[in-house]
């Protein structure tokens, strides 16, 4: 906020209304009230990035009398940011051209080599050791390729097309979204903030071509306005490039720019107003950040974690009961209301629950939810700690004898194998150990009702509508399964349903699998070009809808058990490698469809 405050009044001496404002935003900005007030090296590499710039401004606004203090100050400020984040080194460069144009203007060469000297130096000082580490332990200075074995890079790097898909994302998370990017506002209230900050931004810019047409800037004033500007540009390009390699499409990491954007955001907003109203709009704005914060703090925050009100039992609508062999942990489950009987694929399965902890409860155990078929076939599912409509809490936490009445959504996947009617089961299970509470009856859950899965209407009366893109315009309309429960030896027909928005130039191969996600064991598969090798991709007319039947017999040492049917396609270039078409908007080259169970042998 600090940093904010002198960055404005930097750059505009004359406009103290413009300081106060950029920096009442940046005070109470949600997400940087968020951010701040956790432990992460964000805090640091935040105000360092901040900090150069502000440094930098000083220095060029300082250029004929600069000393060594200034080097000084931008090497300990530089070497503290890169030994918190990486992403800070992208500063340097700005810090050379500062030094750069600085000896340009003194027509003389010491404060480039003298001050690259000291402030580098200080640099290396203060971070090198960290990465002459990481360099003996992972031959990486920066340690990067150790951090994405652990948190993990997309299969294929994103493209813009990929980016822009994510914006919601990014946006939601530079204004605020909490609990880990669990917690978000109302949806009105991103369109807000979107709204005023894509005009706040846009009439900067209007107000920099003002002044570059009308010539009213000095030399000084463009540098001090570019390097800002630079910064903003370096530091959202660097996103773009880290988040198009691994998922991050969080707008917290743009923070260390933050100053230089809260000023253009607010400027925006003043330059064409008249002084004595200036005060009255940035009164207006901090009052509104600070209404913001203080709802994030207690209407989207506290009441998450809030403990939960009591409910009312009625004992004739008793469920079951979960406990521990010892019987020191005990649930019972009374009424369940499912709110929702009839789905489609892509809808929420909605039910309340009302239980009671008739023990004092001695570990946290959380809730699963689980929409299964007759056959035993999980399709959809949903684990969560114990919550009501205002949030989670811990079962530790609560008196004994305590009732609440649990609120459930289960999100059904737009692959849901229709029309079925499902059953929802519920349970409990310990994170830790995966130990799950059993009922009276000495089973691992308790059916609490029934909902009917059905399909979704679509012209061409299609099985198991679907609208799953893939990169060169081939689209998967529908598919039907000829049984959901095989047996080792018997066949599952899969009918798959293709179409596509423009011409094929290549004829693509379609495999088809039931596999086991995590070992990526198959106990079935099929690779053929489309309709039994005698519609190749490349005579497909643009609209048409293509059937492909693929036979999937199990291998005859199947383990019984529940799988996914996954489906893609490929080409095998000339030197024998196989490029794999991704599934549009995301990483994936392959899609999954229903899952199946295969039965035991008899």
């Amino acid at each position: 906020m600090i940093v904010t405050y002198y960055t404005a009044r930097t750059i505009f001496p004359d406009h103290p209304a413009l300081a106060l404002g950029a920096a009442g935003v940046n005070a109470f900005l949600p997400m940087f009230l968020y951010i701040s007030g956790a432990v992460n090296n964000d805090n640091l590499s935040n105000l360092a990035g901040n900090l150069i710039i502000l440094l930098l401004l000083l220095t060029l606004k300082n250029w004929r009398h600069i000393d060594n203090r200034y080097y000084v100050a931008l090497g300990v400020v530089t070497g503290a940011g890169i030994l918190s984040k990486l992403s800070i080194g992208f500063a340097i460069p700005l810090v050379a051209l500062t030094l750069f144009i600085i000896s340009v203007r003194q027509k003389h060469w010491r404060p480039f080599i003298i001050g690259g000297i000291i402030s580098g130096g200080l640099t290396i000082l203060i971070a090198g050791w960290w990465y002459w580490r990481n360099y003996q332990l992972y031959g990486d200075p920066t340690g990067l390729n150790r951090f994405l074995e652990i948190v993990g890079v997309r299969s294929v790097p994103a493209d813009l097309t990929q980016l822009w898909s994510e914006r919601d994302s990014f946006l939601r998370s530079f204004w605020g979204l909490f609990g880990w990017m669990g917690l978000p506002f109302d949806e009105w209230i991103y369109v807000a903030l979107n709204l005023f900050g894509g005009i706040g931004l846009l009439s900067s810019i209007i107000f920099s071509i003002r002044q570059a047409i009308t010539k009213r800037w000095n030399s000084d004033q463009w540098l001090s306005v570019s390097l800002t500007v630079l910064w903003i540009l370096v530091t959202f390009i660097s996103y773009l490039q880290w988040t198009s390699v691994t998922p991050a499409s969080q707008g917290r990491l743009i923070f260390v720019a933050l100053s230089s954007i809260l000023l253009w955001m607010v400027w925006g907003y003043l330059w064409f107003v008249p002084r004595r109203y200036q005060g009255w709009i940035v009164s207006l704005m901090i009052g509104a950040f600070f209404c913001l914060a203080l709802y994030a703090q207690i209407g989207v925050i506290q009441p998450t974690y809030a403990p939960p009100e009591p409910a009312i039992v009625d004992h004739n609508q008793y469920q079951t009961t979960f406990t521990t062999p010892d019987r020191t942990d005990t649930i019972a489950v009374y009424q369940a209301n499912i709110l929702t009987p009839q789905v489609q694929p892509t809808d929420y399965v909605l039910l309340e629950v009302v239980m009671q902890n008739e023990t004092p409860i001695q570990r946290d155990w959380s809730l699963y939810i689980h929409l299964q078929s007759p056959d035993g076939v999980i399709v959809a599912q949903r684990n969560i700690y114990p919550n009501t409509r205002t949030g989670a809490f811990m079962l530790t936490e609560l008196p004994p004898n305590f009732a609440w009445e649990n609120f459930i959504a289960v999100h059904l996947p737009p692959s849901a194998y229709t029309p079925q009617t499902l059953d929802v089961v519920l349970g409990f299970y310990d994170r830790q150990t995966g130990e799950r509470l059993l009922t009276v009856d000495g089973d691992d859950y308790g059916l609490i009702g029934q909902v009917d899965l059905l399909p979704i209407p679509n012209p061409h009366d299609l099985p198991n509508a679907l609208n799953v893109q893939f990169e060169n315009g081939i689209t998967l309309v529908g598919y039907r399964l000829s049984t959901l429960a095989p047996r080792p030896e018997e066949t599952v027909e899969l009918t798959l349903y293709w179409q596509t928005q423009k011409p094929i130039e290549q004829d693509w191969v379609v495999f088809a699998n039931i596999i086991e996600p995590h070992t990526l064991t198959k106990y079935a598969d099929s690779n053929a070009m489309p309709a039994n090798w005698t519609r190749p991709t490349s005579a497909w007319e643009i609209g048409e809808i293509i059937v492909d039947t693929h036979p999937l017999t199990i291998y005859p040492d199947a383990v019984s058990g529940i799988y996914e049917i996954e489906v893609g396609m490929y080409i095998q270039q000339a030197d024998g490698t196989f490029d794999n078409l991704t599934v549009r908007n995301t990483n994936n080259k392959f899609m999954y469809l229903s899952r199946v169970r295969i039965q035991p042998t008899d």
